[in-house]
């Protein structure tokens, strides 16, 4: 049966458990630490820029009466995540929790995506949940519990122009999702994607200024653009990505497994 660690005596539902946020200096990443923070989580953020991360920590275990550390990390180096996460157990504990957050797109048309681009999109989407997950298999399957959870994009369900490296990318962090579900689904461990529209982010931003220098329109037609492929005509929210992911990190989430949940207003049904 799916039994949840021990719980100490800080509140929230994630107290007691150490959670792992790649990604988790700014953006979506930060978005999710803060919410795991206010679970009682443990965290340790780990993303490329050390100033990033040391502010970000200080920010939210100023917040939240958890301990917040954090290690850089290139996700697209096999030894670096290895370093990272050795030094994150020494520190912490093995993680109960992991968010392969890391992650970008690049936009290219098809006829201009060579294989450089796409092995980019592959070593920093799909490479890096594959390795960082082979990180933290071993010691969830020894503790009986575990929760994986990768933020894909509702590009791992549906194909759009003019990103198919992405696409491409984001369609196989799923399907790792899928099969790794079924062969951890009675180890107590979950494995799920959250897969956002376009968020209110920094990724977004740099979408809008390239549809402005490409088209010729304004800061805020571009963004309208982008904001109508969601049926509720806006951009989705860091918080309700980090409230998707706060829901399948809980221990009574245990029966939801294998999942691709689409955050993104209705445009994936």
């Amino acid at each position: 049966m799916d039994q949840s660690p021990a719980m100490e005596k800080s509140s929230g539902a994630l107290a007691g458990q150490h959670a792992v946020v790649t990604g988790g200096g700014r953006g979506i990443g930060e978005g999710i630490a803060r919410a795991l923070a206010d679970q009682g989580a443990q965290l340790t953020l780990m993303g490329r820029t050390a100033e990033t991360l040391e502010g970000t920590a200080a920010a939210i275990a100023a917040d939240h009466d958890v301990e917040v550390s954090w290690q850089t990390a290139d996700v697209t180096d096999p030894e670096s995540i290895a370093a990272a996460f050795s030094g994150a157990a020494e520190k912490q504990g093995a993680p109960s929790i992991l968010v392969n957050n890391a992650g970008g797109a690049e936009s290219a048309p098809f006829k201009r995506t060579d294989g450089a681009l796409l092995q980019r999109m592959i070593d920093l989407n799909l490479m890096s949940v594959f390795h960082c997950t082979h990180q933290v298999l071993p010691a969830m399957t020894d503790a009986g519990y575990g929760r994986v959870i990768n933020v894909a994009s509702t590009a791992g369900l549906v194909g759009y122009r003019y990103v198919s490296a992405y696409v491409a990318s984001k369609h196989a962090v799923v399907g790792l999702t899928r099969a790794l579900a079924l062969e951890t689904a009675k180890a107590g461990i979950t494995v799920n994607a959250v897969c956002p529209g376009y968020v209110d982010t920094d990724m977004t931003q740099e979408t809008i200024r390239n549809i402005v220098q490409k088209t010729g329109v304004t800061p805020a037609e571009a963004e309208a653009q982008i904001a109508a492929t969601n049926p509720q005509a806006r951009l989705i929210q860091p918080t309700e990505i980090a409230a998707a992911v706060v829901w399948l990190a809980q221990a009574d989430s245990g029966s939801i497994t294998g999942q691709s949940i689409a955050v993104a207003g209705g445009e994936i049904m």
